[in-house]
């Protein structure tokens, strides 16, 4: 298993360590909005997808005006443990299929011997990764089909948390994917694991075909 560690930023004292991450700031539920944003959903309508697929108009068409209201995400600067969360929120790890977007996620920044800097992890401590063949600005998938059975993206359900350890709430977005679905940002590069990985501070994915390497706080790629 590959040694983790965690370098987040201090607040106001010494921050506390944890397993794998330790916590920017505490903030209560009731503070929400002093401790993180709301975000909406942009839409991905890439021009080609790795698949060769193109999405149906009926997929793309659901994402107008699907950024307000409940359909908006909530980015909390804490994490789900101070919010007084257990479990997982519903993230799979590994091979397994992801039936159903996660309540909740988290992202948390570590640090392993592999690779020169920091880079990100779920809450189930699989390493999470970017893909060359999407873009940033706007922020769009070419990762579906087949290629998203191989790399799941890293979604959640409309209207749910994105709980942060490590990471700037600034730098955090979503959009929808072609097949509805709200898939996580950072740095504008959507995200996703790898179904290779099958242990914790696995990085199986790191460096595959050239165009899939682990995804740093600020969505940069995390190199060895």
């Amino acid at each position: 298993m590959t040694s983790l560690s965690t370098r987040p930023p201090s607040r106001g004292g010494a921050a506390r360590r944890a397993v794998v991450a330790s916590v920017l700031v505490l903030c209560g539920a009731a503070g929400l909005s002093a401790c993180g944003k709301t975000i909406s959903i942009g839409d991905s309508s890439p021009p080609a997808t790795s698949s060769g697929a193109v999405p149906s108009p009926s997929s793309s068409a659901t994402a107008p005006g699907q950024g307000a209201g409940n359909s908006a995400l909530q980015v909390v600067d804490s994490t789900a443990q101070d919010a007084g969360l257990s479990g997982t929120g519903g993230t799979v790890a590994g091979a397994a299929v992801q039936e159903a977007p996660p309540k909740w996620v988290q992202l948390s920044a570590v640090t392993s011997a592999p690779l020169s800097g920091a880079h990100l992890i779920n809450i189930n401590q699989a390493s999470l990764y970017r893909f060359d063949a999407d873009t940033a600005d706007p922020s769009q998938t070419a990762c579906t089909g087949a290629c998203a059975v191989k790399w799941p993206p890293v979604t959640v359900q409309e209207g749910g948390n994105v709980y942060l350890a490590g990471v700037d709430p600034k730098t955090v977005g979503a959009i929808r994917r072609p097949d509805g679905q709200v898939q996580i940002t950072v740095g504008g590069w959507p995200v996703y694991r790898f179904s290779g990985d099958s242990k914790p501070g696995d990085l199986n994915g790191q460096g595959l075909d050239g165009r899939w390497f682990a995804v740093s706080p600020t969505g940069e790629k995390a190199t060895r």
